[in-house]
């Protein structure tokens, strides 16, 4: 297995680790243990599509694994700051709602033998979420902080209706070219 690939199950394995430290009641500093292994988990997702086009390290198994990390990571924290009240359900819904569709719209064109990339959109979402995630965790008591993660969760809902509505704009042949 190589590296981009370790990476990417190392963002997997952390993913029960960041919800323990999270969740867990009286674990002393548990929520900034739960930022830093989620910084750490998303600079492996930065880390892994570097290396693997660096050095032509690209495999199916990182194709699939590792927008499915990606997937597992945010939802994960998504789900946990529901849990929280840090953010709202609804809010929640709509995003995992578009990582629904975009794997859906994905796993069609794969079975067509057609590869997506990924959009500028979508890399503009995700950055946004895993910013706007790290701001809600670390929770600081400052009103100024209160406000920049609210911009940054309207910025990610909006970015995340964005890239969805340009993702199956640009690819909605892929539904008409069914084997």
């Amino acid at each position: 297995m190589n590296l981009p690939n370790k990476l990417t199950l190392l963002r997997v394995l952390l993913i029960p680790f960041f919800v323990a430290f999270l969740l867990v009641p009286g674990i002393p500093y548990g929520n900034y243990i739960a930022v830093a292994i989620f910084i750490i988990a998303s600079l492996t997702d930065l880390l892994d599509g570097k290396i693997a086009r660096k050095y032509n390290l690209v495999t199916n198994f990182g194709k699939f694994m590792d927008p499915l990390a990606d997937k597992l990571l945010v939802c994960a924290a998504l789900i946990c700051l529901v849990a929280s009240e840090q953010l709202s359900a609804w809010i929640v819904i709509i995003i995992i709602s578009r990582e629904f569709i975009i794997s859906g719209f994905r796993l069609i064109a794969a079975d067509n033998d057609i590869v997506i990339a990924a959009s500028y959109w979508g890399k503009f979402k995700t950055t946004f979420q895993m910013v706007m995630i790290i701001v809600l965790l670390l929770d600081l008591p400052y009103a100024l902080w209160d406000i920049l993660g609210i911009v940054l969760t309207y910025i990610s809902l909006a970015l995340t209706i964005i890239s969805l509505i340009d993702y199956l704009y640009k690819n909605k042949d892929v539904l008409k070219e069914q084997k």
